[in-house]
């Protein structure tokens, strides 16, 4: 987080409480760094006023993007009047997350911030929600802000792969922890490793009458404990501050996290496309609402 000198926020236009802003202006106090308040914003209704000439469509948008300004400011002012640097910045789009996307990249932003709200299954799967877009096409870190403190002494929970042997896994966990360790440092917090590992494969026990599912499941366990103290030991982390539980990464992490009461969780993203994503969606993206903390998702090669 220290690297990351330039934050996009994306202001929430239907609440008055902006949680992104209020953590970016509280880590910006810390590192210097510049945020940008962004707002998409869009009314169809002005693209069919089909009365009204091209140039007077414009001239109406430029006004309610003007009025949004303002909204904006205010809602900065106060972070402003404590030393934060921030710009606004509105654009007319009838697809939030593509105007984001483009404004992350037009303005070579460090990392995003924006706000988060729970989705329903079924509405997940039939409109992707912006978070979901976001997560998985943001070519920068992206983190997903909910309404709550981050008290000092709080936890960091940084969420790894001890088990893989591949080398762009173990990439992402060294970023992860990097980041961790940054954030924690930063704002006095003590952080913490999860891994989960798989559980004995069901059709395998049954399949194979001699298959012993209690030496699997201790042999699984070792392995991603010496995995793990492995991957800790060379951060400096206490072994009481490592986490190894059985089970889906999505059911682990949020219950880990909900027993140390973190503030945040940090997880790696790769973003899937098509009926996969649909359907399946990335474990960062089910693991959102199921947490009380925010959400740090870093993709793989990010700057940590």
């Amino acid at each position: 987080m220290a690297e990351f000198n330039k934050i996009l926020v994306v202001a929430d236009p239907n609440q008055t409480e902006q949680p992104a802003l209020s953590r970016a202006a509280f880590l910006a106090k810390k590192t210097g760094a510049k945020i940008t308040l962004f707002l998409t914003i869009y009314d169809f209704s002005y693209e069919m006023t089909t009365m009204l000439s091209s140039s007077e469509r414009e001239a109406m948008r430029n006004g309610i993007l003007g009025q949004r300004k303002e909204w904006l400011n205010e809602l900065a002012k106060p972070f402003i009047e404590d030393g934060v640097n921030i710009e606004l910045q509105t654009a007319w789009h009838n697809r939030p997350y593509e105007s984001i996307l483009k404004a992350l990249t037009e303005g070579n932003f460090d990392v995003l911030f924006k706000s988060t709200h729970e989705h329903s299954t079924l509405k997940a799967v039939i409109f992707t929600p912006t978070d979901w877009h976001l997560l998985r096409k943001s070519p920068v870190p992206v983190m997903l802000v909910k309404d709550h403190e981050w008290p000092q002494g709080g936890v960091v929970l940084a969420a790894v792969n001890c088990g893989s042997e591949d080398e762009a896994h173990q990439q992402l966990d060294d970023a992860i922890t990097s980041e961790g360790l940054a954030l924690a440092k930063m704002v006095g917090a003590e952080l913490h490793l999860v891994t989960a590992y798989p559980g004995t494969p069901v059709n395998i026990a049954i399949e194979i009458p001699e298959f012993d599912p209690e030496s699997y499941t201790q042999a699984m366990r070792e392995h991603h404990e010496k995995q793990a103290k492995a991957h800790a030991s060379a951060f400096g982390i206490d072994d009481s501050h490592i986490h190894v539980k059985e089970g889906l990464p999505e059911d682990v992490i949020p219950h880990v996290a909900e027993q140390l009461d973190a503030e945040l969780v940090i997880m790696g993203t790769v973003g899937r496309k098509g009926l996969t994503a649909a359907l399946i969606g990335n474990t960062a993206e089910q693991v959102i609402d199921r947490l009380g903390s925010d959400l740090l998702a870093l993709k793989p090669q990010v700057k940590a």
